[in-house]
């Protein structure tokens, strides 16, 4: 039995695994964000760890045979040290041992990757082995990317492999978290539906409520989601001449949104590929709802030891 959990941005999210299957999920409200921003490094981080091991002890009551913990966590994993270099949505956390502070808390070991790169991971093992190589997108608030290769996650030598929704789609265009300008997340996420709408509007709304006026015609609703599809189908184009990958799992929440997505992406897709490359790659949307980044991180557990 394993553990993965998934650290969003208000919640956190736990899965007990038998047999590489989710028996129980369970979660608490945990808005790490909010933490970081209103308490000192050290205070926020010791709530952090304080916070998770509540959550893993009180799965461990119930499920005593636990052997495992592993964590998808939003930022930039150190691949040599496997400590948290940085998260640019948790400010102030600077090369924390997440593995090492959490397991002496609770007792187990524990594994810590890029929660893109483990919602990928989770993504390929529900494939059964069909393929051997995959690219996850998640569609979220902002947008993250996995890469498994040769059946095996790739975290690139910094930790920052498939940092893909910070690839510069409209330069010179909106300014990004990360500090430049026209990253891809900044159009295709859900806040970059909302950022399009509001332009167009001068109203804010949400990427879902956007989404049900575009479904009932409102113009520049759907404008917002062919601007997310073109600047997705732009990044994805380039991600797949360099890295010659049939597969294209797209994630994240507003994944449910595909349908208003995909016209766009698909026209702005085939006109960017190289033309041999045309019909050959596979799009799908993910059909394990929110667990792949449960059960990629506790198959990590013991599949990186």
């Amino acid at each position: 039995m394993l553990i993965g959990m998934d650290v969003g941005g208000t919640n956190l999210r736990l899965g007990v695994l038998q047999a590489g299957a989710v028996i129980e999920e369970m979660r608490v409200a945990a808005n790490f964000s909010e933490i970081c921003k209103t308490h000192t490094p050290d205070e926020a981080w010791q709530q952090i760890l304080t916070i998770s091991a509540d959550l893993i002890k009180a799965a461990l009551k119930k499920h005593p045979k636990i052997r495992a913990v592993g964590i998808g966590f939003p930022g930039f994993i150190d691949p040599v040290t496997h400590k948290i270099a940085q998260s640019p949505n948790l400010p102030g956390l600077l090369n924390v041992d997440l593995s090492t502070d959490l397991s002496a808390l609770i007792g187990l070991p524990v594994v810590v990757e890029n929660d893109a790169l483990v919602a990928a991971y989770g993504e390929f093992c529900s494939l059964n082995g069909a393929y051997s190589d995959l690219i996850y997108v998640g569609l979220g608030t902002g947008v993250g990317g996995g890469l498994v290769l040769n059946g095996r996650p790739f975290a690139g030598q910094h930790g920052m492999s498939m940092e893909i929704g910070h690839m510069i789609t409209v330069p010179h265009g909106r300014l990004c978290g990360c500090g430049n300008h026209g990253c891809m997340e900044q159009y295709a996420s859900a806040s970059g539906v909302a950022i399009s709408y509001q332009e167009a509007t001068s109203k804010k709304n949400t990427a879902d409520a956007i989404a049900t006026l575009a479904r009932a015609g409102d113009i520049a609703a759907i404008n917002a989601y062919e601007t997310a599809g073109l600047n997705l189908a732009n990044a994805v184009s380039h991600m797949v001449k360099v890295l010659d990958v049939r597969l294209i799992v797209i994630g994240g929440g507003m994944s449910q949104a595909w349908g208003l997505l995909a016209p766009a992406f698909q026209r702005a897709l085939d006109d960017a590929l190289i033309p041999v490359l045309r019909g050959k790659i596979e799009i799908r949307v993910s059909t394990s709802g929110d667990q792949a980044g449960i059960i990629g991180a506790a198959l990590l557990s013991v599949a990186s030891r």
